[in-house]
């Protein structure tokens, strides 16, 4: 009995240090560094608008449904930051091809001038997170036509616009190009 009361203060002690330090110290000195060195970042991100009210974040998708605007991923959970995941379904899933023959029917119905043969395929496809806030390049110029016939806005304007926010592949080898979709808008609610 006196072996086991000897290991229990010891054993008391080293889960409250490793508490305090894992719990507390770390998160704190991991925050405090990331506030330091990039502010914006740590904070989500934000976006604000003209009277300083957030509307919206650099990571995180928004439905655009006007179609004056140009339309970012399918998001199967419909941009809802609580519970980002999609569906793992497989190609041959039934309900995946549903969903993905009724985002090329809503496709056509909205752009009747861009043949279904030159929709890129992040368009009518849903990323892994549900959550993406970018396209793809090519997805934001499948959109002009449809985008300048609505608002009488040159098409190389829109043009000029998606290449001025046409962002580039990570430290110029990791990813793909892509376009943020909120940024993308707020510029063009300004030719608005």
């Amino acid at each position: 009995m006196q072996g086991l009361n000897g290991i229990v203060g010891p054993i008391v002690r080293i889960s409250f240090v490793i508490m305090l330090v894992g719990g507390l110290l770390y998160p704190l000195a991991v925050t405090g560094i990331a506030q330091a060195i990039m502010p914006d970042r740590a904070d989500g991100s934000l976006i604000y608008n003209e009277k300083n009210e957030v509307i919206g974040s650099e990571l995180i998708g928004q439905s655009f449904t006007s179609p004056e605007y140009f339309h970012g991923r399918v998001s199967s959970i419909e941009y809802d930051g609580a519970g980002s995941g999609s569906n793992n379904y497989a190609p041959s899933n039934q309900e995946m091809i549903d969903r993905t023959k009724d985002s090329v029917e809503a496709w056509k119905e909205a752009n009747p001038s861009t043949p279904i043969n030159e929709v890129p395929i992040d368009l009518v496809t849903n990323s892994g997170s549900g959550l993406d806030p970018h396209i793809s390049p090519e997805a934001a110029y499948a959109q002009v036509g449809r985008i300048s016939e609505l608002t009488g806005i040159d098409q190389q304007a829109l043009r000029d616009l998606i290449e001025k926010h046409t962002e580039g592949k990570e430290l110029g080898l990791f990813g793909e190009e892509r376009v943020n979709v909120l940024k993308l808008n707020l510029d063009l609610k300004e030719l608005l």
